[in-house]
Order: C-alpha cells, then sequence, then structure tokens
C-alpha cells in the first residue's frame, strides 16, 4: 500500500522557519523524483522544489536561497526547510512522488498548511 505523507505545516510569523517533512513507503523510493507543489485557493498547484535521485535539487525562483529541500533515501524521507518567510508562502504544500518510466503512476500526500503573518 502505497503512502506519502507530510507532516510540519503551522502558523509562523514573517522571517521565520519552517520544516516539512514528507515520509513515504510502498514503492521503490531510491528511483523516484521527489517534489513540494504548493497551493493557494483559487489557483493551480505550483511546483517549488524538486530533488532527484542524484540527489540534486531545483527551486522556484522565488524560494531560491530561503528553501532548501533534501531527501534521505534510507528513511524514504524528503524534507524542506523553508526559511525567511514570507506571508506569500502561505499554501498548502504538497508532497508528490514521481516514478522513473513514463508509463510510473505518480503519489501525492495530502498536504500540509503553512500560514506566515506579517
Amino acid at each position: 500500500q502505497v503512502q506519502v505523507v507530510e507532516s510540519g505545516g503551522g502558523s509562523v510569523q514573517a522571517g521565520g522557519s519552517l520544516t516539512l517533512s514528507c515520509v513515504a513507503s510502498g514503492f521503490d523510493f531510491r528511483t523516484y523524483t521527489m517534489h513540494w507543489y504548493r497551493q493557494t485557493p483559487g489557483e493551480e498547484r505550483e511546483l517549488v522544489a524538486a530533488t532527484y535521485k542524484s540527489g540534486n535539487s531545483n527551486y522556484r525562483e522565488d524560494v531560491r536561497g530561503r528553501f532548501t529541500m533534501a531527501r534521505d533515501d534510507d528513511k524514504n524521507t524528503v524534507t524542506l526547510q523553508m526559511n525567511r518567510l514570507k506571508p506569500t508562502d502561505t499554501a498548502v504544500y504538497y508532497c508528490k512522488a514521481q516514478g522513473p518510466y513514463y508509463s510510473s503512476p505518480d503519489y501525492w500526500g495530502q498536504g500540509t498548511q503553512v500560514i506566515v503573518s506579517s
């Protein structure tokens, strides 16, 4: 049974920090590219960061330098360290596992809410 579970969301003042975690099971984690997305009401889900099998990561421009994504293949876990948070970072954050093949299914978590107040 596949599970992708996010945690670590909460409320914080602007300038503060939060660390999100995503624990996965039920598939070969090491072969999957892991992503963090976020979504606000009425908007499309947007890609925040991705970490590849190699361990390399990419970030959207407005979080680069503030957010750091990491993966631990031994623990089937990815984290998103978020520093210098801004009110515009307020969103529900989702973890997604993208399989290694075109036919591989994607797996999504249920999301965790982040609220940044000014």
